[in-house]
């Protein structure tokens, strides 16, 4: 069987119809749910782009002892055991730290191609053309600009904020196809029309949209938001949503609403292509997300915290642990899945689909037994954490119905103090999933029973996997 891994980066699970939206047009997406067996509750676990991402191709938590790094030589990827196997393997990818600064992800691929540019990867130099300002920088993602200043050079116009060079390397754009994703899609079904007699193959396609800088044309945009006049919200300022109007909040996620579209609607000529060429009966499809992004709730503009005015410990609320997991395979019953999942199971699950043997000594579970009904569950609950663990001291415990988030407080001075003590309780929130998604009622001092049952199961993940040991209970 042909596998065919499609990646969104920063894909809201709720923001698909599938899921219970109603005013995005997801449409290609939600014809493909249909299809498939949809997971309700799959949580990332290593946050956020590249630790995520290890964490799918190896079926490893890599959180608890690394972080944000390049594939390591003893970290065997999935594509390299398929290649190894006698597959063709293939990466199409816009994703740029995947590729960039030997980061590795091409390992066991026949062929990769990375269509350059997103975010603030400059392929090509135009060093004629002045760059200008697309957003006030107080309202944008400014620790970019912060870290380039003290070796800024002279002559050097792309040392600014991810907007700013985004738009700049971007700037001769004139249609739809132009955008990433549509490339990225275009390049894909050209490999599928060179490709579609060949019976055993991965693919991974890895698009970093939905991802800011989001542009997405004006007129995909305007569908979200038809009567904003002021400067287009294009980039959040990873800080609080109160830096912003309310009008402009609202552009802002109509902004993210329309690169959704686009990607929906992408992904969706990717899987005509392969229905035209006859594959759906001898080939898998899985899509999914690495993360979300808070466009506003609990005062968050952003993934994570990376504002200097922002003094802030940002917990993981499921507006960004909550990612879509849609499995189709030949022959499956359409289904909608309850139980908890993590992106280590997607390695595995490859594997199974694949006919090969799933590895020893991995952290994922293949979830072909609960795609075909034999088996009820993989795992009591979901844990995600950020790549830096040892600084943030932040993570979530999550199942079908509730929500535990702990970490460092969120006051200056209380921070200190737990410096000072490290063996202070964690603060920590507790939310039933179920009756308040929006996790807005701390059910914490209710239901002590809850919270103490989660962070057990918690302290005891943190020691058979020997990190996080702050989470540990009786060290």
């Amino acid at each position: 069987m042909n596998i065919i891994l499609l990646v969104s980066d920063t894909f809201r699970y709720d923001h698909l119809g599938c899921h219970g939206n109603d005013w995005i047009d997801t449409r290609d997406l939600d014809a493909f749910a249909r299809k498939c067996a949809v997971f309700d509750n799959c949580y990332t676990g290593s946050f956020p782009t590249i630790p995520q991402r290890t964490d799918m191709v190896t079926g490893r938590y890599i959180f608890p002892y690394a972080g944000w790094c390049p594939l390591k030589p003893d970290w065997t990827p999935v594509a390299e055991r398929l290649h190894e196997a006698g597959r063709v393997t293939q990466l199409i990818c816009d994703t740029p730290h995947l590729l960039s600064r030997d980061y590795n992800f091409h390992r066991g691929f026949d062929a990769y191609h990375w269509e350059r540019g997103q975010e603030g990867d400059v392929s090509f130099t135009r060093m004629n053309d002045p760059i200008y300002p697309v957003m006030p920088h107080e309202k944008t993602r400014r620790d970019y600009l912060m870290r380039s200043a003290p070796k800024r050079k002279p002559g050097i116009p792309y040392q600014t904020t991810l907007a700013d060079r985004h738009r700049w390397h971007n700037r001769h754009w004139a249609f739809e196809e132009d955008r990433f994703t549509p490339r990225t899609a275009r390049h894909t079904v050209r490999w599928l029309e060179e490709n579609y007699k060949c019976r055993s193959f991965f693919l991974w396609v890895d698009t970093f949209d939905a991802h800011e800088p989001w542009d997405a044309p004006e007129y995909i945009v305007r569908k979200y938001d038809p009567d904003y006049t002021g400067t287009p919200m294009i980039h959040p300022n990873y800080g609080h949503a109160s830096d912003y109007t309310a009008a402009e909040l609202k552009n802002m996620r109509a902004h993210y609403a329309g690169e959704v579209h686009v990607v929906s609607k992408s992904l969706g000529q990717i899987i005509r292509k392969v229905e035209e060429t006859g594959l759906m009966d001898d080939t898998a499809i899985i899509f999914t997300s690495d993360h979300g992004i808070m466009l506003g709730e609990h005062d968050m503009v952003g993934k994570c915290n990376i504002n200097p005015e922002d003094e802030r410990i940002w917990k993981f609320y499921r507006e960004v642990t909550h990612v879509p997991l849609m499995i189709y395979a030949p022959g499956i019953k359409p289904r909608r899945i309850k139980r908890v999942v993590q992106p280590v199971d997607i390695m595995p699950t490859i594997m199974e689909l694949a006919g090969e043997k799933v590895p020893d000594g991995i952290d994922g579970r293949s979830l072909c037994r609960l795609i075909d009904g034999r088996s009820t569950s993989v795992r009591p609950y979901a844990i995600t954490a950020g790549w830096e663990i040892h600084k943030s001291r932040t993570v979530t415990v999550q199942d079908e119905g509730w929500s535990l988030v702990a970490g460092l407080p969120d006051s200056k001075e209380k921070r200190a103090q737990w410096e000072q003590q490290p063996d202070l309780p964690l603060v920590m929130e507790l939310y039933n999933t179920k009756e308040d998604p929006a996790q807005k009622k701390n059910l914490l001092k209710q239901k002590p029973q809850q919270a103490q049952k989660m962070l057990k199961y918690l302290s005891s993940f943190m020691r058979e996997h020997g990190g996080g040991q702050e989470f540990v209970l009786d060290k």
